[in-house]
């Protein structure tokens, strides 16, 4: 297990064995689903038994945590991928979320420095993420780490993200 301690947060890269780390994850993924930004609404109770199970049976999965002392204030569930344009893994941000609590202190900065700590590690091309337009604070953080568009070409206009739900 790697840690990286900061001033006020020590980040930890999850182990789905932990008994603690995996009652975090469900906690804080949780916190972020009630969330307005997350769609409002609590998870089921069959998504809240099945996420971790479900996260450590793909080997694509990794998840990070964001701790004060012993209490969880964040968290980024990761997939890798491949990106056949650069014939190189891809690291996608899947669910990134701070407590509201520990918002605008610089631990999503942190959760941040260790995603791009992985994605050196394992050679990744780019690092993708989704966000909604209306969530602006979340906008202005990634914007300030580099992140944009994604645009092949102008004319073409930018990338959008379809669901079709199943």
């Amino acid at each position: 297990m790697s840690e990286t301690t900061t001033l006020s947060a020590t980040i930890v890269r999850a182990d789905y064995n932990d008994p603690k780390h995996a009652a975090d994850i469900v906690s804080m993924l949780r916190s972020y689903a009630m969330d307005p930004m997350g769609g409002g609404e609590d998870l089921s109770g069959q998504v809240q038994r099945d996420l971790v199970p479900g996260l450590q049976a793909m080997p694509a999965a990794s998840s990070i945590l964001a701790y004060i002392g012993d209490e969880v204030v964040g968290l980024a569930n990761l997939m890798t991928t491949f990106s056949s344009f650069a014939a190189k893994p891809l690291l996608n941000i899947h669910d990134i979320a701070v407590s509201k609590d520990h918002r605008g202190h610089g631990i999503g900065r942190k959760l941040f420095d260790e995603i791009h700590k992985i994605a050196d590690e394992i050679g990744a091309c780019k690092v993708t993420l989704e966000v909604l337009e209306g969530n602006a604070p979340a906008r202005a953080l990634y914007a300030s780490l580099g992140y944009g568009d994604y645009v092949l070409d102008p004319e073409m206009g930018k990338a959008m993200f379809w669901q079709k739900r199943l």
